[in-house]
């Protein structure tokens, strides 16, 4: 049975009213850490404890998204609001948090993902695969893959290791459009207008693998919606493809859309404006072609 408090304080919320934080909590607040349970405060505070135990020895400065998540660094709203993400992937096990924490500190330095968004991707072979543009109601941003606009599969997939350098590369900069103050997630919308048969080789499938473990183990929390569209009939099962390697809360995010812009409008438009919406989705925006 759900704790009352939580109950009491998630009404609360509905109605307009900051939740309540619990007395012994002694944190900078934003609109986002005012959604946290009382549950979620009481694993955070041990969190934190186990975090300076564990980096104690260390006299590194650790950021992650431009955050500083060190344990002397200064109060910070947003600091909560980024460990929470960890907390929240493994349902408030604060050693599994620390584990997926530390194993993403570790991987980010490996991976080098400073040096991957400061590196030159031709244009002409991933300029027209990715977007971000617009935002949600919620001010969430909004990214775009086009799986079908660049049909040379050697171009793109050809060198597995530089395409997730580039795939991480845009991750980071829709979570550069993040504030981690009143908007900490995004939603994706995957298109595979022009997939055709030919379209899937085992280079492209590693990839989508990779990125798929990437994007569950290292970035937590960072799905608000999730749309597949212009999916042709034979990719299908490409939901369900997702499915060994997604949770189950991150499966429920996402959502299998038909094809033509009336059709995937009908899904899209709910959730984001038809301002921000671009034409071939069934909004009324001329989308990342009027970019400068």
């Amino acid at each position: 049975m759900a704790d009352a408090a939580v109950i009491d304080n998630a009404v609360k919320e509905s109605e307009g009213t900051p939740a309540t934080i619990p007395a012994a909590v002694e944190e900078p607040q934003n609109e986002l850490t005012k959604k946290f349970t009382e549950d979620e405060w009481k694993a955070l505070g041990e969190f934190k404890t186990k975090i300076a135990e564990e980096l104690k020895e260390s006299s590194k400065t650790y950021t992650l998204w431009g955050i500083n998540i060190s344990p002397d660094s200064p109060p910070d709203a947003r600091k909560s609001v980024v460990l929470v993400k960890f907390l929240r992937a493994r349902n408030n096990d604060v050693g599994e948090a620390l584990k997926m924490l530390t194993d993403t500190l570790k991987w980010r330095e490996e991976f080098k993902v400073e040096e991957a968004l400061k590196e030159d991707y031709p244009a002409d072979v991933f300029g027209n695969l990715g977007h971000i543009f617009g935002k949600d109601k919620l001010n969430h941003p909004v990214t775009y893959n086009l799986y079908g606009a660049n049909k040379d599969l050697k171009a793109v997939f050809g060198d597995v290791d530089r395409f997730i350098r580039w795939r991480v590369a845009l991750m980071e900069k829709g979570i550069a459009k993040m504030d981690f103050e009143t908007v900490d997630q995004m939603v994706q919308v995957h298109d595979y207008e022009g997939v055709g048969m030919s379209s899937r080789d085992a280079n492209s499938k590693k990839a989508a693998a990779e990125a798929t473990a990437i994007f569950q183990n290292y970035y937590p929390e960072f799905l608000y919606k999730k749309f597949f569209v212009n999916v042709p009939s034979f990719l299908t099962w490409i939901f369900w493809f997702f499915k060994p390697f997604v949770s189950a809360q991150t499966l429920a995010k996402m959502s299998v859309v038909g094809s033509g812009a009336q059709t995937i409008g009908k899904d899209l438009l709910p959730v984001i404006d038809a301002s921000q919406l671009p034409k071939r989705y069934g909004g009324q925006s001329d989308g990342w072609e009027t970019k400068a």
